[in-house]
């Protein structure tokens, strides 16, 4: 038998996959209120002789049971259960393991502490644009389980891919990987940023060097680890001149290569914001082009491309003022690049969730531009500790969203802009960052 711990929609996608292969599945959820018939229906009836599920405590023998164990992303390696799975000697997959050794086609994998989302999306649609069979899947909404029975040898699939889950990949092996930016983010499970360097660069520890690893030139870490990266290496670069790969000069994207210098796409003709941006382009730009695809369907694909869902995107203009929704601004960084995103004067909304992230950058960088900082959630007292100890003092906290966006209303005057950028996670108050848009969304729109 096969374990399967947490049965959210990454469990329930692995768990299905493992069914229709045959296998015989132990379903393990720590929550011993769920129901077994309510799991039960989320599978087709002629499986349902061969799924065990266990709830509230996982024993030795049950363990024992199983071949491996795939856990979902959320589940903390140092729980009691993974405790007694190690105990066992049962080996740990993560999700994006299982949808690995099930699909077939290439596969390209992108990580990161911010971007992964923009620049998985905007690969997916070259990819999309320029192969019959390409899919777009993990952290991006759809698990990589749900698709990995749909792939050929023709197909290439794009997997956004976490830290979480790359803590238990064991043959993962991406055809094309990126490391978009390492800065500090979920120090809470990974306890160091050496820990959480070194899992991030574990997306790139089985490639060879017929693969390909896309690189941040600006990240310290990331050109270290170019050197002792075993997958051949691009860099792209936001602030550099490189003598080889792809950096912006003048507001253009080129391409240095083998010395001769080639000017690729003008970002000013582009329909997402800030320099963060034009790095999640270079990316998808590079690992386009270590695919083989052809770079007028990257330039045109690139000029066609709208900002994801939650990520600086914009959402209102009410009496001059405009809205951005960046609820997917998670961490400090994130919520940087969306303040350098905006071009004038700005009242921000955030707090939320304590992931033990610091927040003075962050607040350095509101500079002259950020007007209020309008906060919730459980950080919002540490929050605005650190902005008065950086002197910044106009600071309202708030109990709803939809108090915040009200009270931004009221104050904000025409060619002002209003935007949720959290910097923190969303547990809490919402059931995730999704949620927190969507309630922001509704709230600007109700303004009228």
């Amino acid at each position: 038998m096969i374990g399967v711990a947490g049965l959210g929609k990454s469990g329930i996608s692995a768990a299905n996959l493992l069914l229709k292969n045959g296998e015989e599945v132990i379903l393990f959820d720590s929550n011993k209120e769920l129901d077994k018939n309510t799991i039960l229906d989320k599978f087709d009836k002629k499986y349902h002789e061969r799924i065990k599920i266990v709830l509230g405590d996982l024993n030795e023998s049950d363990a024992k049971d199983m071949k491996y164990c795939v856990i979902s992303p959320g589940i903390d390696l140092e729980v009691d259960f993974v405790k007694t799975l190690k105990s066992c000697n049962i080996p740990i997959w993560s999700e994006v393991e299982l949808g690995y050794k099930y699909s077939k086609g290439d596969l390209i994998a992108i990580t990161g502490t911010n971007g992964k989302t923009t620049t998985t999306s905007l690969v997916g649609k070259i990819m999309s644009n320029f192969k019959e069979s390409a899919f777009t899947v993990g952290n991006i909404g759809i698990p990589y389980t749900d698709i990995a029975d749909k792939t050929n040898e023709n197909t290439v699939t794009v997997l956004e891919t976490s830290s979480f889950q790359l803590e238990t990949i064991i043959d993962f092996k991406p055809k094309i990987s990126a490391i978009l930016n390492i800065t500090p983010d979920h120090l809470n499970r990974h306890h160091t940023m050496e820990n959480y360097i070194k899992v991030k660069e574990d997306i790139e520890k089985n490639q060879d060097e017929n693969d390909f690893c896309i690189l941040n030139y600006e990240d310290a870490a990331l050109r270290e680890f170019a050197k002792r990266a075993k997958a051949k290496v691009i860099f792209f670069s936001s602030r550099e001149k490189l003598g080889e790969g792809f950096y912006l000069e003048d507001g253009f994207v080129v391409q240095n290569k083998g010395g001769v210098v080639t000017k690729l796409l003008d970002t000013g003709k582009l329909n997402i914001l800030g320099r963060h941006n034009h790095e999640n382009v270079m990316a998808a730009m590079a690992i386009s082009y270590a695919y083989g695809v052809p770079m007028d369907i990257i330039v045109n694909t690139c000029y066609n491309f709208k900002a994801v869902e939650h990520r600086i995107e914009f959402v209102k203009e009410v009496n001059g003022v405009k809205y951005y929704n960046d609820s997917k601004g998670t961490n400090p960084d994130a919520a940087i690049q969306a303040v350098l995103a905006m071009p004038a004067a700005t009242y921000i909304i955030g707090g939320g969730y304590d992931k033990g992230s610091e927040y003075d950058e962050w607040i350095e960088s509101f500079g002259n531009k950020v007007k209020k900082l309008v906060l919730m959630g459980a950080t919002a007292d540490k929050i605005a500790d650190c902005a008065k100890k950086h002197g910044f003092t106009n600071i309202e906290k708030v109990e709803s969203m939809q108090e915040a966006v009200s009270l931004c209303a009221s104050e904000a005057k025409a060619g002002e802009y209003v935007l949720l950028s959290p910097a923190c996670a969303s547990w809490g108050m919402f059931k995730n960052y999704e949620e927190r848009g969507h309630i922001f969304k509704d709230c600007v729109r109700d303004l009228g």
